[in-house]
Formats: C-alpha cells, structure tokens, sequence
C-alpha cells in the first residue's frame, strides 16, 4: 500500500529514511505549537484553544500534502502572519480577534477557488528559472540567519545592526558545537544526522542546565475557547475587504516561494515546473479554512520542511509521522516545548547552506537574470519575509527584460504578477 501511495521506489527512497526525515522536520518546526499560542494570546485569544487549533490545522494541512500532493512538506500556522493577525488588525486596528479569524476564513475560501480553478498552480509554474534558484537560495540564507538568531549566535546591535554574540554563553557553545557534530554526520553521510544533533545538543544542554525535561509529560487540550468562535458576520463587511486581501496576498507568494525553494532543493521541479502544483496548494487552503474555523491564523508551507528534504526526504510519507506527532503535540506539549531553539538551531544553518547551493544554476553572464536572482536571494533574509523577496525579484525581472529590449521573455503571468506585486506594496505600505 505505501508503495502504491507513495512510490518509494521511483523517488529511491525507503520506509526508516522517510520517517526519520518526518521527525526531522517536525523537531525542527516543533517550536510552532508553542510560539504561536503565545503570539496569538498578545491578541486576547486563549492558549489553549489556540495549542489545540494549531495542531489540528496543522496535522489536517500536512496529511493533505503527503497523502493527496506526495511532497514532503508540513504545514502549519504562519510566523509572520501571526504576527500580522496580532498586531496589526487586532492590536493596531482594534479588530476583535473573533472578528480576525473571519476574515482569515474568507483569505483561505479565496485561496482554495483560485486553487481550484488552477490560477494558484500556474503562478507557480509560471516563474522564471533565474527566481526559482534565486529564491531556494534567499531560503536557505533566511533559514540560516534564524538560526544564527535563535542561537545567539547572531545577535542585535546598536552600532551595526547585528553582531557576534557571547561566545562564553553555554547556549551558543552548545550550538556551535552542534553545528559540528551535524557537519560532520553529513559528511559522513549519517541519514539520521539532523535528528542526531538535536537529540544530542538537547540533552546535552541538560547538566549545563540551559535545557531541562519536562516537568509534566502530558496536558489535556482544550478547544472550547476558539472553536467555532469566529465572527464572519463582521468579517465580510466591506471595510474588512483590505484585510483579507492582505491575508491572501502575504501568504500567496509566501506559500509559493516556500514551495518553489524548497522543491528546487529536493529535485521535485520537471522542466521549472511543479508537477500536482495544485494538490500541493490545497493543502495551505485547506488547513487555512480549518485553522480559521478551531481558531488559528493563516496556515502555509514551512521552510524547516528543507530539514527533512536535507534529511532525504523524497515523498509525502514522512508527512503522516509529522501528522501524527503534531496531533501528540496537543497532549505532550510540555514536552515539546522542552525542546531548545539552541537545540534546533545547528540543523536550521546547515539546511541553509546545502539549499545556497541553487545559486550555481543561476546564468550569472546574464545580467537580466543574475540581479533579479540576487535580489530575491539577498532581500529575503534582509527583510525576514519570502514573499518580498520573491516580489524584489519578480518586478526586477519585469523591468530589466523590458528596458533590455528583450519584452518577448516575459509572459503574460509575470505581467500580472508584477502588477500585483506593485498593489501589495500599495496595500501594505499603509500598514
């Protein structure tokens, strides 16, 4: 049946290399059950209802994009779209967040027409070649710098912007050598070397006392609180119109540049083009709807899916694990959150360095195609957001093709693409 499913063979893959590259990704995105509670709480929603709303979307989400699209890629509820939902519509704009969560289910109806009716799968089959390999880099440096951050390694400065952080912090030790012990499994080529590292830097950190265990192994989850509480009513009034547009936007191009960079590293692209593009994309849409109605935010591919790519994931397999594992997740969430960012952070940084390795595709003799993959590869992790990388790069395209006379390389996809990428700036300019 599995091999039915999900052609273990035809991808050269196996059974323990796709589950053990499952539990990768999920170890690597774990801090999602617990981060975006927190950040949605800031909005007045309660923790557990929303614990609850994160896993369930989530593991629904990541079920349909292994078992329906065979892509080994998870989702869950967006970083930046939380923070979206949080302080800009309900902090900033005193929206009630019942009436926030409506507006999310309209973004996620909207994103499953246009799914539907294939407009979603040809925007992402639709860009050119030089933003693919642009953006699987951008990808990979974006990733990487979390990493560096969430470590310490890398820290804010006044003067500079960022800076080294203290190389006497037992944290940044412990994964700094992490990094090491991971570098060295690779290239040992240690199937299970990301999963080895996390484990081994986590319980290592134990003694130091930076990590400890769990105080409690299980919690019951507790839905009452956001399930079914959304406001639709309030959210298809007309003003609100601007806001799911920017709920659909933000996380279109967001989805479509997770999807496209980390498909490129893993092979998955046939001629620049994703095949089953849009059992793909029903999948964000999906769990969006089902995030909306339990009481989460907007939910999207997550780039830590590279982790499990990296790992040697190849199908959709390893997807049911992470389902599973994130439906756990709403028992076990002690443990879950007992899992350190330092922990995580080693595994984040060498993804991003194997996925720089996409820049060697780029016809960097071409100018017209060199500077619009580099400003996607650079205006990603400078601006903390895919989708303006992505934007950068697109609008270059558009405007270095057409002043270099060479009009007949850009499609009419890309017009309307570079047209709406000017309206998102327009719209969120005013944010």
């Amino acid at each position: 049946m599995l091999e039915r499913v999900f052609h273990l063979s035809e991808n050269k893959t196996t059974l323990r290399r796709e589950l053990l590259a499952g539990l990768t990704t999920f170890m690597t995105m774990a801090y999602v059950v617990v981060v975006n509670p927190q950040i949605l709480s800031q909005a007045g929603m309660p923790v557990d209802g929303v614990l609850f709303a994160t896993c369930v979307s989530s593991a629904i989400a990541t079920l349909v994009m292994g078992m329906w699209a065979n892509y080994p890629i998870a989702l869950a509820p967006g970083m930046s779209l939380n923070a979206y939902f949080t302080y800009s519509i309900v902090i900033g704009r005193h929206v009630p967040w019942q009436t926030a969560l409506g507006v999310v289910l309209l973004s996620g109806v909207l994103f499953l027409i246009l799914t539907l009716t294939n407009v979603r799968e040809q925007i992402v089959n639709g860009i050119p070649d030089c933003l693919k390999h642009g953006t699987a880099a951008g990808i990979g440096l974006f990733i990487a710098f979390i990493g560096f951050r969430n470590a310490n390694i890398i820290v804010g400065n006044s003067s500079t912007f960022v800076g080294l952080g203290k190389l006497s912090d037992r944290q940044v030790i412990l994964a700094l050598l992490g990094l090491l012990l991971i570098a060295i499994l690779v290239a040992k080529r240690v199937g299970s070397a990301i999963l080895v590292g996390i484990v081994a830097i986590t319980i290592a950190g134990i003694p130091l006392g930076v990590s400890h265990w769990p105080e409690h192994l299980f919690s019951l989850p507790h839905a009452s609180g956001t399930f079914l509480k959304l406001d639709l009513r309030s959210a298809a009034k007309l003003g609100l119109g601007e806001l799911v547009f920017v709920f659909f936007f933000v996380d279109l191009f967001d989805n479509v540049g997770t999807l496209v960079g980390v498909c490129e590293e893993g092979g998955f692209l046939e001629d620049g083009k994703l095949p089953r593009a849009s059992r793909a994309l029903l999948s964000d849409a999906l769990g969006t709807i089902v995030g909306a109605l339990t009481g989460t935010s907007t939910v999207t591919s997550y780039v830590e899916s590279a982790a499990g790519v990296a790992a040697g994931a190849r199908t959709g397999l390893g997807n049911l694990l992470i389902a599973a594992l994130f439906l756990a997740a709403m028992f076990c969430a002690p443990i879950v959150a007992a899992i350190p960012s330092y922990a995580t952070s080693p595994a984040l940084i060498l993804v991003g360095a194997l996925m720089c390795g996409a820049v060697a595709r780029v016809k960097w003799d071409d100018f017209t195609d060199a500077v619009p993959a580099f400003l996607t590869l650079i205006a990603t992790p400078l601006t903390f957001s895919i989708a303006t990388g992505l934007s950068m790069g697109l609008l270059s395209f558009t405007f270095l093709k057409l002043f270099a006379g060479r009009r007949r390389e850009i499609s009419a996809l890309i017009w309307v693409l570079s047209v709406l990428f000017l309206l998102r700036y327009i719209f969120l300019g005013a944010e």
